[in-house]
């Protein structure tokens, strides 16, 4: 009897307690949160994962190893060394537009029909933030394939705890802030679509006040249950 009114004491304070944590029910949803966090992230979007500064490349001419290079580290200024090119500009530009700008370079050194191929063989690190309710919050790297369920994944799927209909994306472009909750039970099922992620997002995991509060409470009547009976 004792130990179930001390329960039953724990329970409301910590309800109590509760309802000082987040609520993120004002953000869009359903639809709404696709328009504001778009499955396929936009063209303007998709920029931070064109060729950058400090993203290592490969090189490769077909029938002129003299011209291949197995490593080659974009500098600062957003350029590249290549035999017989000289000095190529490539950040700003997708593996296929930079392949194309040397292959012309190499046919303007005498080279007829070069067969070029260029490839990011270790990006610089793209990175996202995930945190709330999983089992290891963190800063993670993320490339153009990342989705929020693999981005989730990277964290170690969410905490026991975590309220899976209040899934936050965070979203800062051109200066606009923007947020949207999902329901990550819907995009695991199939019934919503899966949205891309994009390097600088931000991903919150809300947590369940009742399933918190039934947790807390059970250790707190335990550990005041432990303390009375002491007496």
């Amino acid at each position: 009897m004792k130990q179930s009114a001390i329960f039953l004491a724990a329970t409301g304070a910590l309800a109590l307690s509760g309802c000082g944590y987040a609520n993120y029910r004002h953000l869009p949803t359903g639809a709404a949160a696709y328009q504001t966090i778009p499955v396929e992230a936009r063209a303007a979007d998709l920029k931070a994962f064109l060729i950058a500064p400090g993203d290592e490349l490969t090189l490769t001419v077909v029938g002129e190893p003299d011209l291949t290079l197995e490593k080659v580290v974009v500098d600062n200024a957003g350029t590249i060394q290549a035999p017989l090119a000289g000095e190529v500009a490539v950040a700003g530009h997708t593996p296929g537009e930079a392949t194309e700008i040397i292959r012309q370079l190499l046919g303007t050194k005498g080279l007829r029909d070069p067969q070029v191929a260029l490839n990011i063989a270790s990006p610089v690190s793209r990175t996202i933030s995930i945190e709330g309710q999983v089992t290891k919050a963190g800063v993670y790297p993320i490339t153009p394939d990342t989705t929020l369920l693999s981005a989730i994944a990277l964290a170690q799927s969410p905490s026991r705890i975590a309220k899976l209909d209040q899934i936050v994306v965070l979203r800062v472009r051109g200066g606009q802030h923007l947020a949207a909750r999902f329901n990550l039970e819907r995009i695991r099922a199939g019934l919503d679509p899966d949205p891309q992620i994009l390097p600088g997002d931000s991903i919150v995991i809300g947590f369940s006040q009742l399933k918190s509060i039934y947790r807390d409470a059970l250790q707190a009547s335990n550990l005041l249950y432990n303390v009375f009976n002491k007496f």
